[in-house]
């Protein structure tokens, strides 16, 4: 009896064996993925991320011929409103009940930190292409968290420093109301006092402002030869259209638009926003490669738009998480390791071309000091821009030698 007895638990435990080896070779090669891109679908940011982030995605996803590999990947969107809370509700909801393996765009920074410590807290992914503050490669960084397309420390090192240099010593800043309006008020005082310039003072406004009035009234009044605009989307085009209306620049006061996208001059046009000075790592013009892919963008986009960077970002930052996933031979489902894969493999696409992802999660690409055409200057359409400077790679983040991100060895 005992001899039956032990046979059978031989065979319990060969079986079990069996049947865990099946179990470990299903997870290695688990080739199913699900991406939630997770943006302002309605509101001031929806037309330089929104629904056609979602539609960038779902090229990148086409474009990595994965399914042709037998990949399953999906992809979901969402609306956080511009509103932390809702935001982290919506990336607990998907990575919990929907099994979400990497949240995408996220363009507003107050949202970004909140999921970036959600994230970390389940070991999924955030792959920031829309907030600015480099908050989420310094202080708070992660092992979770990556930051593929521009921040407030390049937004501040480019055109900060270029028109301080070009006389402008001092400013005015009329900020908006949160996470990435404080980020980007801090760095480019930074720069502006590093180059020898005096902050006269600033303002506030809540987010999605209508009526600049007030604030402008102050920014003329400052005397400051420079007014920043810490703001972006539909708060920056309401008050460049307002400070147009109120005769600040024709006054010798200049605007310095912080963060501006293709799609703002778009809605601006030439005559209004024709001389800005601002900063992007991506313009659809700048060659042939660039060309080529926003042409198939705007096929698909609404009312046929170029992309703006970060909707380019996204495109590409989904890109390289593919291939880390089919570097690794499959889907382990571990947010740290795949971001762990991800740094190893350099970053290499037509539209930023080659960099590399730092320990601290910022990609390494240059960045470029862009002006505003006269629309005498403009030949076809969406032939906005004229380059003035590029910003090494180097120069367009901060130092690691500087960071204050917790995973830099120093």
């Amino acid at each position: 009896m005992a001899i039956a007895f032990a046979r059978r638990s031989a065979a319990l435990l060969a079986v079990m064996g069996i049947g865990l080896v099946a179990a470990t070779a299903v997870q290695a090669d688990d080739k199913v993925v699900k991406i939630g891109v997770l943006t302002d679908m309605a509101s001031l940011y929806a037309d330089i991320n929104g629904p056609n982030t979602l539609m960038a995605v779902k090229m990148a996803v086409e474009d990595s011929g994965l399914a042709a590999k037998g990949w399953k990947i999906d992809v979901i969107g969402g609306d956080h409103q511009n509103k932390p809370d809702i935001g982290v509700s919506i990336a607990r909801q998907w990575i919990d009940t929907e099994k979400v393996d990497l949240v995408e765009d996220t363009p507003n920074s107050g949202v970004a930190l909140a999921v970036s410590n959600l994230v970390k807290e389940k070991n999924s992914i955030l792959l920031n292409s829309g907030a600015a503050t480099a908050d989420l490669t310094g202080k708070a960084c992660n092992a979770n968290t990556i930051s593929y397309t521009y921040d407030t420390y390049m937004l501040a090192n480019g055109t900060g420093e270029a028109l301080t240099k070009a006389g402008g010593n001092t400013w005015f800043f009329m900020t908006a109301d949160y996470a990435f309006g404080a980020a980007l008020e801090r760095d480019t005082t930074a720069v502006v006092t590093a180059n020898g310039g005096k902050v006269l003072g600033g303002i506030k406004h809540p987010l999605n402002t209508s009526d600049f009035s007030s604030f402008l009234l102050q920014a003329q009044s400052s005397k400051a030869k420079v007014i920043g605009l810490a703001n972006a989307g539909g708060d920056t085009t309401n008050a460049i259209k307002q400070a147009s209306e109120f005769g600040i620049t024709a006054g010798g006061q200049k605007l310095a638009a912080l963060l501006l996208f293709i799609n703002d001059v778009h809605s601006l046009g030439l005559k209004t926003a024709q001389g800005l000075t601002f900063t992007e790592s991506f313009y659809w013009d700048m060659n042939d490669a660039t060309r080529a892919w926003s042409k198939r963008f705007a096929e698909r986009a609404n009312n046929h738009a170029m992309p703006s960077m970060n909707q380019a970002g996204s495109y590409t930052g989904i890109l390289h998480y593919l291939k880390a996933l089919e570097a690794l031979g499959g889907n382990p489902h571990d947010g740290a390791k795949v971001v762990a894969r991800m740094k190893e493999i350099p970053t290499d696409d037509p539209l930023f071309g080659k960099g590399v992802l730092r320990a601290d999660g910022r990609r390494l690409i240059p960045a470029y000091l862009f002006e505003v055409k006269k629309p005498e200057e403009s030949k076809y359409p969406w032939d906005y821009y004229k380059l003035v400077a590029t910003i090494a790679p180097e120069d367009a983040a901060k130092p690691l030698s500087q960071s204050d991100c917790p995973l830099v060895k120093k």
